[in-house]
């Protein structure tokens, strides 16, 4: 009757820290997921910021600044325009 006793006394102590070992995995885990959502989070609202940004670069009004101001490249006089068309006419 002893024997069993402690051997049932064994069961509930592997048990009990089983169940302990499993709680800590598991809050480590969540501890982990709550942070990998966090990161996802931020690098929502930064490829948000991102393309705001690229947007912004590609308007025309900023690539005709460009244009003139690095490229010192101008507007062509309308006197100057010249329309081309191919030279066998619509093809149809």
């Amino acid at each position: 009757m002893v024997r069993l006793n402690v051997f049932l006394l064994l069961a509930v102590v592997a048990c009990s820290l089983g169940v302990v070992t499993s709680q800590h995995k598991a809050r480590k885990v969540f501890q982990a997921l709550e942070a990998e959502q966090e990161r996802a989070r931020q690098l929502e609202i930064e490829y948000g910021q991102l393309q705001l940004e690229l947007s912004t670069w590609g308007t025309a009004p900023r690539i005709e600044k460009i244009a003139r101001e690095r490229l010192k490249m101008s507007t062509p006089d309308t006197a100057r325009v010249v329309s081309a068309t191919p030279a066998g006419g619509p093809s149809r």
